[in-house]
């Protein structure tokens, strides 16, 4: 059974929403007017309970700023949204949870109901092309101004409302700064950096929240300004500056059902723009079927896809790309990408909180260059490898030959892959 106070701020939220749409108020133009109308509201339930209809409110101040949040703002995501701590925050029909920086999912106090929570997704995808409607159940989305990805579904899709807001908390990040992090040593991050001045090929594997996109963006961040990079995502979360290059997004069906732009279209759309390098956000589906395809073009490529280790993430990529459903086996796409993959850097985060401020370890477990090999299965060997999360990142002492003989024709004179990995040369990071 809801609470009294609970019962009280619905009847005046439903009053107010009544009034504002009664006299075609926005919140954004007319936020004065709006106030007014809260107060209206608060001081006619206080009327009413001075003539016995209903309990009194013991703080009508109280009440008024938080139906006006409710109304004019995120309501009690408000908070949530402005703490820079805040990195995720779950909706699940009335209860609203979040994970701070110290990686700990934790409940929100403030009551909410299914309804306030829907108008606050519905008022998020409000500033997007987005909808989410019976037609729509459905929907992802770059809101606040493009600073966080909202996910969320609606009945028959799911049992109740259910959306994730996840704000973007790293923008331009450098492997010098994933060093400091101790998610990399400065051996493996210079080793990195020199694998990027080359069109090389990467792929950045780990769980959910390992931090694969922030490795993407610094691997994006190291490589040569001159490259022409061309960056395709379902929903926008990189934010690396490009000198040479531009940054695509997928567009959903219209509410007729045409109109869509896939994440395969983009792909093949850049891949006609000369690329040095295409960059894929996240590989999920068919997307990665024209990844073989840049190979044949002479393109670098880097992506990020779902995987416990390296080697499942060669096959994670090789099962997305038959989803294509082309008139290609198995074995002549695997044939490709081993002949044509670099390396797979693999990620692992504790969800203890185990750094020194408290929050998640985030680190780089493996970085493992593909083997070609005449086998049915992929092959790869790690350069520099991770036991456990709690050890640190060394160099295995092997050295893909077929790699460095191309990368050192990047790097300065007299410099090797070999003396980079073992640390007796340095170069920038």
């Amino acid at each position: 059974m809801r609470s009294v106070r609970t019962d009280a701020y619905d009847v005046i939220r439903r009053d107010v929403i009544a009034r504002v749409e009664r006299r075609r108020l926005r919140a954004e133009s007319d936020l004065d007017e709006v106030r007014i109308e809260v107060r209206d509201a608060v001081d006619d339930y206080q009327r009413s309970a001075r003539l016995g209809e209903v309990v009194p409110l013991g703080d009508p101040r109280t009440m008024v700023e938080r139906v006006l949040r409710s109304v004019a703002d995120l309501g009690a995501l408000t908070d949530l949204v402005a703490r820079r701590d805040v990195e995720e925050i779950f909706i699940e029909g009335s209860r609203v949870s979040y994970l701070d920086g110290t990686g700990v999912v934790r409940g929100l106090s403030t009551p909410t109901s299914e309804q306030e929570n829907r108008q606050i997704v519905e008022r998020l995808l409000s500033t997007t092309d987005r909808q989410l409607n019976a037609k729509h159940p459905i929907v992802q989305a770059r809101v606040l101004e493009g600073s966080a990805r909202l996910t969320a579904s609606i009945p028959p899709v799911s049992d109740d409302l259910s959306a994730t807001l996840r704000r973007y908390t790293v923008r331009n990040v450098a492997l010098g700064d994933l060093v400091d992090l101790r998610s990399l040593t400065t051996e493996a991050a210079e080793f990195l950096w020199s694998v990027m001045q080359i069109r090389s090929r990467v792929v950045v594997s780990g769980e959910p929240g390992a931090g694969k996109t922030t490795m993407a963006a610094a691997l994006l961040s190291a490589a040569p300004a001159r490259h022409c990079t061309r960056c395709c995502e379902e929903i926008r979360e990189l934010a690396v500056p490009l000198t040479h290059g531009a940054y695509y997004e997928v567009r959903p069906p219209s509410l007729d059902g045409t109109g869509e732009i896939s994440l395969r279209d983009l792909v093949k759309f850049v891949l006609a723009m000369r690329p040095d390098r295409i960059v894929i956000g996240e590989v999920r589906g068919a997307e990665a079927f024209e990844l073989s395809r840049a190979v044949n073009a002479g393109c670098g490529f880097l992506c990020t896809v779902h995987a416990n280790s390296a080697s499942e993430a060669l096959n994670a990529l090789l099962n997305a790309a038959l989803m294509a459903g082309e008139n290609v086996t198995e074995h002549i796409v695997r044939k490709v990408f081993a002949e044509s993959l670099d390396l797979v850097v693999h990620l692992d985060r504790d969800d203890r909180p185990t750094d020194e401020n408290g929050g998640v370890a985030r680190r780089v477990m493996e970085i493992a260059a593909v083997v070609p090999n005449l086998g049915s299965d992929f092959t790869v060997e790690p350069v520099f490898r991770r036991e456990h999360l709690g050890d640190s990142l060394r160099w295995t002492g092997a050295m893909p030959e077929h790699l460095a003989e191309r990368v050192e024709r990047a790097l300065p004179a007299g410099r090797s892959l070999r003396h980079v990995a073992e640390g007796s040369s340095s170069v920038p990071a």
